[in-house]
């Protein structure tokens, strides 16, 4: 079979390295865990017999050597995204190849359809921020009137950073930016509205949390390439900071002319966040660039997600507890779904994860230091890291155990 041969030539190794580097570049810029990309990449270099393959990635980039050196490559991956079905795509294409059911023609020119994998339409994009934004408002409490404001917000806030990323402006002024604009709309629609805009800009606020970066970091440290996993982890705190100082500011400047009111929680029946949860989630779904049934089934996990977090609550668990049990049956049913349909375990973990992301404690964290109560702020730091860390143990928990299960099955 074409480039299956036992013993390939320099010219076919070179193609066969150019397709595997590719192949990890791909991924790595979609949005790929650190050890998703090195194993994926050592599948097919075995497959193809590209013999004494070792590879090195980082999160920015991939190092590869083949033979005794004399093939190597770098790869700078500068500037990423987030488009799970790519991931997807390569991740299927690398089990056809590792089945032994594709040459290396066709395997290039499946990694190039699965490179040219769209994103959804602008129009689709920004209906979806504005519908998580919506559900996530009332979600966490707010009125209606709320809700609408949020929704206005992720409208506009999905199309900004559409326009930041075409323009392809730094990362970080994109996340101070957008909260800043986030604040700005929520204060003023809520305004105009009549009704407290903390829990509107709450909802539209999850749109920034860096969900998918929480998760690969997690998993990076669990298979063991802590390097990788910290720096992911530093990345979800410099993204908190920017989130809170874009908030800071715009409420800051806001704050003479409108003040700031407290706002009650109002709480919803179950069987209506069920159904927010999974507009919601649907939303992120999107965003996130998932396909096929696999959109259904991801929100369903934040559906179930969710419940399990209530149900908690009603047991009468603390915020710890709560969140420590709902991320741990996220992460169950991820990796049990990611099994079931031979699918990237990411995709199920970090839309079923998505409504137990810390966004409130951001703001709120945010707000008390705004209005001068330093120590009730570092509180409310606190707890909110606490909350995170709940949430990373529980995932670490179960990706540990199914990772161990799995390596005892195959011995």
């Amino acid at each position: 079979m074409p480039g299956r041969e036992i013993s390939p030539d320099e010219e076919l190794r070179r193609r066969i390295m150019d397709f595997i580097m590719a192949a990890g570049q791909t991924l790595l810029e979609n949005g790929a865990e650190v050890f998703r990309v090195e194993q994926t990449m050592e599948i097919m270099a075995r497959s193809f017999h590209l013999r004494e393959f070792h590879v090195y990635v980082l999160t920015n980039g991939i190092f590869a050597s083949a033979g005794t050196a004399e093939i190597s490559e770098v790869r700078n991956v500068p500037t990423r995204t987030t488009h799970l079905g790519r991931v997807a795509a390569v991740n299927a294409l690398s089990r056809e190849i590792a089945a032994g059911n594709m040459t290396l023609d066709e395997a290039e020119s499946r990694l190039v359809l699965a490179r040219r994998i769209p994103f959804p339409k602008d129009g689709v994009q920004l209906v979806s921020g504005m519908s998580g934004a919506f559900c996530f408002a009332l979600i966490f409490g707010g009125t209606l009137r709320s809700a609408l404001a949020a929704a206005l917000a992720g409208f506009l806030a999905s199309g900004y950073l559409l326009m930041c990323e075409r323009h392809e402006l730094p990362g970080g002024f994109r996340k101070i930016s957008c909260a800043a604009l986030i604040t700005l709309v929520c204060i003023l629609g809520c305004d105009l509205l009549g009704t407290p805009a903390s829990h509107a800009i709450i909802g539209s606020l999850m749109i920034l949390v860096p969900g998918l970066l929480i998760t690969n970091s997690m998993r990076d440290i669990i298979y063991g390439d802590t390097n990788s996993g910290v720096n992911r982890i530093v990345q979800v705190l410099l993204s908190a900071l920017a989130i809170a100082m874009g908030t800071a500011a715009a409420w800051h400047i806001t704050s003479s002319l409108y003040g700031q009111t407290a706002a009650s929680t109002l709480s919803y029946p179950f069987w209506l966040q069920a159904i927010a949860i999974a507009v919601a989630c649907t939303g992120f779904v999107i965003l996130f660039n998932v396909h096929g049934w696999g959109r259904c089934l991801c929100a369903l996990g934040g559906v179930v997600t969710w419940m399990a977090y209530l149900l908690c609550g009603e047991l009468g668990l603390g915020p710890y507890g709560a969140n420590f049990i709902a991320a741990a049956v996220a992460a169950v049913y991820a990796e049990g779904m990611a099994r079931a349909r031979k699918y990237p375990v990411t995709s199920y973990q970090v839309i079923s994860a998505v409504p137990l992301l810390p966004g409130a404690g951001i703001y709120y964290t945010m707000s008390l230091g705004l209005n001068g109560s330093t120590q009730l702020a570092l509180q409310r730091g606190f707890a909110t890291a606490g909350i995170a860390g709940s949430i990373a143990a529980a995932i670490l928990l179960v990706s540990s155990v199914v990772r161990l299960f799995t390596a005892q099955r195959k011995k």
